[in-house]
């Protein structure tokens, strides 16, 4: 192209037009030609531009980023003149061009222009006339972007939240969804076809949308997000100048539609208009002729809860976001991505992840999803405080087992002083640090020093006849109660509380992992000792060696709590605590937390932790066995001492009653040594009964003689109903048909009630013929005259209860174990009979 060729242009596309033939030859004759790739930068915002650009083929865009607001681009056509304003002005470049396409441009030498514009009248004269219509264009141009920086501002997605999290082929999937939906090229009108996301709630699907956004070509352009449920077709399609919508606002960007399911059914027809044809009519006043349809290039992103068929019709592609239900493998990365962030933002080492804390995690379905498992996640952070390790206990839902909430009656609520009464310092430091401490001491010096045998000694009469039928009696009324006064924990906390206090120090974090997978085969290991040392030593009656199982016990409370925080002793190996916590799963009463208010109002969790005073709350030390009352899902980790109680602010602990073991076919997580810790006691029935089992079998006793048969009899005594109990099942499983039965695990469960109460049907007969003796008894123990009042059942009434302790155990154990299989009756034939052969047993032996 010539020098008069490009004069020519100059003159027909330029802002140069107005001059004078002269002048515009002579800008020609000095113009170079360049071509430009695309996507390359011709000039970066704030530098010195040193020559004047002009188009002549191709399509540029100039953008000024600013962290404050989203970037302004403008396409920049053939014929526009850059940095005129600012060459003559001596100014830096206000904004970043780039070229679009292939370009051709022309340039002239920034010092030559000026020099030119100096030395010509009237080129001065018109450029300044243009400088000054260019500045009025800006501040147009600034007026209505301000304008609708204002009008996008409330909606503007800035950027995205997280990809798509995990690696399992349902995240492969849902990643691969989005990569084509960022690849989906724009239709002849210049519209990209709309796409729909649905998927349950918290599943993140606004997040999904601003992905494909901001990973498309179009990601320059404003993303903004508006919930269907508060849409107005004013807001959207505006009316008319008075009032620009948002789709006349957003000009190329894009708009997400969120919650589709909850749109107004009269936007219903217009926005399907607009998904089809990319026209929208404006809404006019009453009285006015409606308006003319208007163009819209946005391109539009919808969610929704459910596959909307309309919608889907009108959509270029649809994205199904699975739930997190069917997601498990990526539970654990979503953990650690959320763990990563949360302790990113609050200064904190990120704590490790126990197998056991993944595995409840994968266990629960997450009617919540993502949303649901980041608030848990954060909620464990927050209780978790500064541990190094997340266990099981700092995950639980609001939303979980909501029949937990059934059939319950809160006794706190019911009864205020009971309330009131938990509440204060008696319950229960005053009883445990006022009387039972000292009288502890007393009961194991008596049992040493006194009289030797249970009818001369009240220490033993009471531990035998006393506590043993008291216990057992107490257990399906309130759990672990004993627990919360139970003298071995009570030495334990003086030892702590001494040990700290001549050695100030850090105590030892619990080593959950391996207490969880070996703590209860070592207290089952303990029972099991003491059940044969209580047989083949005559426990029962010998004072001082009930004396040392005392003294050992409680030795094993207080070197765990000199060596570990809390009560770890107490939660993991005190035989009598595991006992305890297996039976306590029958109580009619249970202490569970308010899960929504927890979640929604507590930040502190110091029942958890322990803190200072809070609102009506009490400054504690936190759960002494580390369990949070909205998690618990069964009595085994309770122990009823009040701590959470009494730290509450919000009044969410409740001291339920409800239907006695409901939690064993409802949620119930069965383990492995629990169920022997059951059969284990269950032989400790027949144990006790030695003599006449071994005449009922043998004919005589001849074998109890020797310590060694006397041994091997025990030993056989203790696995008899664990062996039998596993051939029944055997034999449910061969007889199965197409019913495949419940795990042994779970249906070991069925039979406690008849391991209970066979257990109580022993001790009755202790207890009420020699408990009643304990006045006398008192007196005979100090070597005084054996006198007072003596209670002593009659043989009948003895036998009665007995019996009915038998058949009650038997009559529930059925029933509780077709709760748990939920399987008709003639499926679980094999271990009724069991349970039933097993009463009648026990009916022989112990009447």
């Amino acid at each position: 192209m010539d020098t008069a060729e490009r004069a020519s242009w100059l003159r027909k596309h330029t802002i140069f037009g107005d001059l004078s033939d002269e002048l515009v030859e002579k800008i020609a004759s000095c113009l170079t030609e360049e071509t430009f790739a695309e996507n390359r930068r011709l000039i970066l915002e704030d530098t010195r531009p040193e020559t004047l650009c002009i188009l002549v083929q191709g399509r540029l865009e100039s953008y000024r980023t600013q962290r404050t607001r989203m970037a302004n681009a403008a396409t920049l056509l053939p014929g526009t003149v850059l940095h005129l304003q600012e060459l003559l002005l001596d100014r830096r470049a206000s904004q970043t061009v780039v070229s679009l396409t292939d370009c051709v441009l022309w340039r002239l030498d920034g010092q030559w222009f000026k020099q030119l514009a100096e030395d010509s009248p009237q080129l001065s004269k018109e450029l300044s006339r243009l400088l000054a219509e260019q500045l009025d264009q800006v501040s147009e141009q600034l007026l209505y972007e301000q304008e609708r920086q204002q009008a996008l501002r409330p909606y503007l997605v800035p950027k995205v939240v997280r990809g798509v999290v995990g690696s399992s082929r349902y995240a492969i999937r849902l990643r691969e969804d989005v990569r084509q939906a960022t690849h989906i090229e724009p239709e002849d009108a210049g519209r990209r076809p709309p796409i729909l996301i649905f998927g349950e709630p918290g599943l993140g699907k606004d997040n999904l949308a601003a992905l494909i956004h901001f990973g498309s070509g179009n990601k320059k352009a404003p993303l903004v997000k508006i919930n269907c449920e508060s849409l107005r077709s004013v807001d959207l399609f505006g009316r008319g100048e008075s009032r620009p919508g948002l789709l006349e606002w957003l000009g190329n960007g894009t708009l997400l539609l969120n919650n589709l399911q909850d749109l107004d059914p009269e936007l219903e027809a217009p926005i399907l208009s607009l998904l089809e044809t990319g026209t929208y009519r404006p809404v006019s006043r009453e009285g006015e002729a409606p308006p003319p349809p208007q163009q819209s290039s946005a391109w539009i992103l919808m969610t929704s809860e459910k596959s909307l068929p309309k919608f889907a019709k009108k959509s270029g592609q649809q994205i199904k976001a699975p739930p997190l239900r069917v997601r498990k493998a990526d539970i654990e990365a979503h953990v650690n991505y959320f763990l990563q962030l949360l302790c990113r933002d609050r200064d904190l080492t990120r704590p490790r992840l126990t197998p056991e804390a993944l595995r409840r995690l994968q266990s629960y379905d997450f009617p919540g999803n993502i949303t649901e498992l980041e608030s848990l996640v954060e909620r464990a952070i927050t209780q978790s405080e500064s541990k190094s390790v997340l266990t099981e206990e700092v995950f639980w839902s609001a939303g979980a087992s909501q029949k937990s909430r059934r059939l319950r009656l809160n006794l706190l609520n019911r009864y205020p002083r009971l309330r009131r009464f938990l509440l204060s310092p008696w319950w229960p430091d005053r009883i445990n640090y006022g009387f039972t401490l000292w009288f502890y001491a007393i009961v194991v010096a008596v049992l040493f020093i006194g009289p030797q045998t249970r009818d001369a000694n009240f220490a033993l009469n009471m531990f035998w006849a006393w506590w043993w039928p008291l216990v057992l009696l107490g257990f399906p009324f309130v759990g672990r109660l004993w627990c919360a006064v139970c003298p071995f924990m009570i030495y334990g906390e003086v030892t702590q509380k001494l040990s700290l206090w001549l050695w100030p120090r850090q105590l030892g974090t619990w080593p959950r992992q391996w207490a969880e997978r070996w703590g209860g085969w070592i207290l089952y290991g303990g029972f099991l000792l003491i059940l044969l040392w209580e047989e083949l030593w005559n426990l029962e009656n010998t004072a001082y060696l009930s004396a040392w199982l005392l003294l050992i016990i409680t030795a094993g409370a207080m070197v765990c709590s000199a060596l570990f925080e809390r009560r770890f002793w107490c939660r993991y190996l005190c035989p009598i605590g595991g006992m305890n916590g297996l039976f306590a799963k029958l109580s009619m009463v249970e202490l569970r937390a308010q899960k929504g208010i927890c979640s929604a109002t507590c930040k502190t969790y110091h029942c958890y932790k322990g803190g200072p005073a809070e609102g009506e709350g009490q400054e504690t030390g936190g759960c002494p066995i580390y369990s949070h009352p909205a998690q618990l899902i069964d009595n085994r980790n309770c122990v009823l001492c009040m701590t959470c109680l009494k730290a509450c602010p919000h009044r969410s602990v409740e001291l339920n009653l409800r239907p006695p073991g409901i939690e064993l076919w409802a949620g119930h997580n069965p383990t492995a040594y629990e169920v022997a810790l059951l059969l284990l006691l269950w032989g400790a029935v027949f144990l006790r009964r030695l003599p006449p089992l071994t005449t009922a079998v043998l004919g005589d006793t001849a074998l109890l003689e020797s310590w060694g048969g006397h041994a091997i009899a025990a030993g056989l005594a203790l696995l008899f109903p664990t062996a039998v109990a596993l051939g029944v099942y055997g034999l449910m499983r061969i007889l199965r048909g197409s019913l495949k039965p419940r795990p042994f695990l779970e249906l070991a469960y069925g039979y406690l009630p008849l391991v209970l109460l066979s257990n109580l049907a022993h001790y009755l007969l202790l207890g009420l013929t020699e408990a009643g003796r304990i006045v006398p008894i008192s007196f005979a123990t100090f070597g005084l005259a054996e006198t007072g009042p003596i209670w002593i059942a009659d043989p009948a009434v003895i036998a009665f209860l007995q019996g009915v302790s038998l058949i009650a155990g038997a009559l529930l154990s059925l029933i509780l174990t077709q709760k748990i299989a939920r399987q008709p009756f003639l499926k679980l034939l094999p271990q009724h009979g069991l349970t039933l052969g097993m009463t009648v047993v026990l009916w022989q032996l112990i009447l």
